[in-house]
């Protein structure tokens, strides 16, 4: 808008952007689904690795579309990711 009459500026186009759901990462869907988990009253451990180990998504809660969050990602990926965050977590 020009500061005189507070007409919209039309010389320029706004961008407008969501964060697409493919753009989410591994840790946020973790940290979503975990938080979804949580605000069911479920263990989201237990659920969590329920869900890795049978690949059932019925261990995950559809609140806040955490199962279709979780489903997103291939199992084998996410346990590989899982893992390698646990290794170079310092253990001291």
């Amino acid at each position: 808008m020009s500061e005189q009459d507070n007409t919209p500026n039309m010389d320029h186009t706004v961008m407008f952007k969501i964060k697409s759901d493919a753009e989410i990462s591994t840790r946020e869907i973790i940290e979503k689904v975990y938080r979804a988990l949580e605000e069911k009253g479920y263990s989201p451990i237990n659920q969590l690795v329920g869900y890795l180990l049978s690949g059932d998504p019925a261990y995950i809660t559809s609140h806040q579309n955490a199962r279709n969050l979780i489903r997103r990602l291939d199992r084998d990926e996410l346990l590989e990711e899982l893992v390698a965050y646990y290794l170079n977590t310092d253990q001291s």
